[in-house]
């Protein structure tokens, strides 16, 4: 009945596996999907606001300023702050990714049909998820650190 184009093959997969058809598991994973989409935008939203406002002070910061030196003081600040802000924002983008991952590997987990032969992979994955997040983070305190934050200069104005 089904010859072996791509199209019959899905076909053929879809009339064997409607039988197997749970609504109440593709729910969960629409949802959790959607959950997990629903903490990315927040925390872009999140770290756009602050960019934004970063971008605000410094704006605000340089109104006024007519020495070229406290222009460059006020630059200089604005970049220590920007380099903070990127690694805090990096270091929030780790922290979610790591969590969806291991909720990810823990899904795997509870549905595999035999969890207990999974276990060593599941936590050699984990391992390895905890070994990432902290060479990540430990990089991004390192970068920071190489940073020097300068005192703003005081505004002089004609």
């Amino acid at each position: 009945m089904f010859k072996n184009t791509p199209f019959e093959a899905v076909a053929k997969a879809m009339s064997e596996g409607a039988p197997k058809f749970d609504p109440a598991t593709v729910q969960t994973v629409v949802t959790s999907m959607q959950d997990n989409l629903m903490a990315w935008g927040n925390l872009a939203q999140t770290q756009a606001q602050a960019v934004q406002a970063s971008v605000a002070k410094t704006v605000a910061a340089l109104q006024g300023v007519t020495d070229p030196q406290s222009a460059l003081e006020t630059i200089k600040l604005s970049a220590t702050d920007g380099v903070a802000l990127a690694a805090q924002n990096l270091q929030a983008v780790t922290a979610l990714a790591m969590a969806q991952f291991l909720a990810s590997v823990d899904a795997i987990e509870k549905a595999h049909p035999a969890p207990e032969s999974f276990a060593t992979v599941s936590q050699a994955l984990r391992t390895a998820a905890a070994n990432f997040e902290n060479t990540v983070n430990g990089a991004l305190d390192k970068a920071s650190a190489t940073v020097v934050p300068s005192k703003p200069a005081a505004k002089k104005t004609r």
